[in-house]
């Protein structure tokens, strides 16, 4: 039985096309992109309602052993409680996935979405932060009381300084605050820096979309 990129943009139907639309953007995805957004948001859904579809995976490995198809790029946090491929209902082969603690891209990151966008024709990237992120809370403390961590733990934490200091003031409180602000920023860094994604993107090709992964109610809503 096939469940790669076919059948998963295929199955996305209009069950959460008003919160697609609404989300800042959207409107202006190329379609298969839009498709790929909604197969995800609506995967996510069944995974808040209790009711993921994945099937048993033996035959899907012996699949995927020959080669991949992942429809969405997804960057994501490292954290243990962000398991990509569950909250969006999806089996191996679907997400192509980039982790590290606080969910933003370095040089290696960077070449592997392009690698992703160049070699497998990915058509979205999602970059996807999370509510109660340490490494964040760790930025917005670096940032308020100079508060270090030890080790290479301070890299990600000087990392993400700037989205710390960019939302230290606004509405909500300042976590809150700074994990949309570096879902932004990275964003933002995706367009400038990686000429083969502003390429895809200006071909129509690929999008990319900002969300936040709530652990709290399991739901992932789109913020850009």
């Amino acid at each position: 039985m096939q469940y790669g990129r076919r059948r998963f943009i295929a199955s996305a139907g209009a069950g959460l096309a008003g919160l697609l639309t609404a989300s800042a953007g959207a409107a202006e995805m190329p379609a298969p992109a839009a498709h790929s957004l909604r197969a995800l948001l609506e995967g996510n859904a069944r995974f808040v309602a209790d009711a993921a579809t994945c099937p048993p995976m033996t035959a899907r490995r012996l699949e995927l052993a020959e080669g991949q198809q992942p429809f969405a790029i997804v960057v994501s946090c490292s954290d243990s409680r962000v398991p990509v491929e569950t909250i969006f209902d999806q089996p191996p082969g679907t997400i192509f996935g980039i982790r590290v603690a606080g969910n933003f891209v370095d040089e290696h990151g960077l070449g592997s979405i392009e690698y992703a966008v160049k070699a497998l024709h990915s058509g979205l990237i999602l970059v996807l932060g999370h509510t109660g992120c340490g490494a964040i809370k760790a930025a917005v403390e670096y940032v308020q009381e100079g508060t270090t961590q030890p080790g290479r733990i301070q890299s990600l934490v000087t990392t993400l300084a700037p989205a710390a200091r960019e939302s230290r003031t606004g509405d909500g409180d300042w976590i809150t605050r700074a994990t949309h602000r570096n879902v932004h920023d990275t964003i933002a860094s995706l367009r400038t820096r990686s000429a083969i994604v502003a390429s895809a993107m200006r071909g129509g090709e690929l999008a990319v979309a900002g969300g936040i992964y709530d652990l709290h109610t399991g739901r992932v809503t789109i913020v850009t």
